[in-house]
């Protein structure tokens, strides 16, 4: 069996439509029993000898340079490597799968593949996953991720899968609800010391209940004064807890880290008012680790996750994008990413690693 290669798709006449299909979802059904497939479904039939070859009329040569195609001369002619390695693995996996194409499947979305559920074709209304296919070195745009699956491409063919989603600020809990809120007191005499501030005389409430701060006469101290980051510093003054006033402490953010300190004091402001707390990230390469529920610093479990502030116009290279969630999940956190425009607002993106 033969298909032609025509306007971008292959054809296939004689009894295509049951033979792949009804049978195991290939392409999309013309009138009669034709069909059409895209050039990687084509490919993936030519690689399992199921289409003898694609036959190219003369108007439709593209990169061909022969008027009948095998599976070899075919990839090479459509530039189709990337997408047939995720395709195969995936149909290897047991899953079905449709080229996620104007009129062939409801709201692309920006990606590659729609996968459906094991047993489930392109007949039945559900959908597993959205598939984008990318190379190790090509650049991302963290606001096109989110609701999609990654499948990265390394140099020699590995296939890796991040799962990227849009949670809120809260994650998946709802720490309104599980976190008791606290409000501290007004006006504590503090002072900026270099990239820090110190509060002199805190309640043990602020660290123990608030969790703000480190004691500065070390971990095992449970009172005395309390060393707070900048940006804990410029949320506290926001709420008239410290003798600074905000625009002070923000200025002095902006002097130590440019415009990312803005960003960052966003981020934290809106975990907060989610009822999270997030702590310095430094010992992880983050801007913060985020603990989702607790009651006193005593009994808080480990924290959750793992957050990196980043501009909206932010691009991932799938390599640093990797090293980040290899290192959250080793450590047993999550993945997530603050897209802050600092007057516009956030948008929130995990990613997690994926075995399909």
């Amino acid at each position: 069996m033969q298909g032609t290669f025509e306007e971008g798709v292959v054809r296939v006449d004689g009894d295509a439509r049951q033979r792949f299909y009804d049978a195991r979802g290939y392409g999309r059904p013309l009138d009669g029993n034709r069909i059409e497939l895209a050039p990687v479904e084509a490919a993936h039939l030519l690689f399992r000898d199921d289409l003898d070859a694609v036959v190219v009329p003369d108007g439709e040569r593209v990169a061909a340079a022969a008027d009948s195609l095998d599976f070899r001369t075919f990839l090479v002619a459509t530039d189709a490597a990337l997408l047939f390695v995720v395709y195969k693995d995936l149909r290897d996996r047991g899953f079905y799968l449709s080229p996620a194409r104007e009129g062939w499947v409801d709201d692309p979305g920006g990606a590659d593949f729609v996968v459906y559920p094991r047993g489930k074709g392109p007949a039945d209304d559900a959908i597993a996953h959205r598939i984008r296919v990318a190379g190790e070195r090509e650049t991302l745009a963290a606001a096109a991720l989110g609701g999609v699956t990654l499948a990265v491409v390394d140099e020699e063919g590995e296939l890796t899968y991040f799962e990227t989603g849009r949670p809120g600020p809260g994650g998946d809990v709802d720490t309104e609800a599980e976190t008791p809120r606290y409000d501290p007191p007004a006006g504590m005499t503090a002072s900026l010391l270099a990239d820090r501030a110190v509060v002199w005389e805190p309640p043990a409430s602020l660290h123990d209940r608030g969790f703000y701060g480190q004691r500065l006469k070390g971990r095992n101290a449970d009172r005395g004064p309390l060393q707070l980051s900048l940006v804990e510093a410029a949320y506290l003054a926001r709420r008239d807890a410290l003798s600074l006033p905000e625009p002070r402490v923000v200025e002095r953010g902006r002097a130590v880290e440019g415009g990312r300190f803005d960003r960052r004091l966003r981020a934290y402001a809106a975990l907060r008012a989610a009822g999270s707390v997030p702590k310095s990230g430094f010992k992880f390469g983050a801007d913060f680790r985020i603990y989702d529920a607790f009651t006193t610093v005593d009994e808080m479990d480990h924290s959750t996750r793992l957050l990196r502030v980043v501009a909206p116009d932010h691009t991932f290279l799938p390599r640093d994008l990797s090293l980040d969630v290899r290192l959250a999940g080793g450590v047993r956190k999550r993945m997530v990413f603050a897209l802050t425009d600092v007057k516009e607002g956030i948008h929130w993106l995990s990613v997690d690693r994926l075995t399909p």
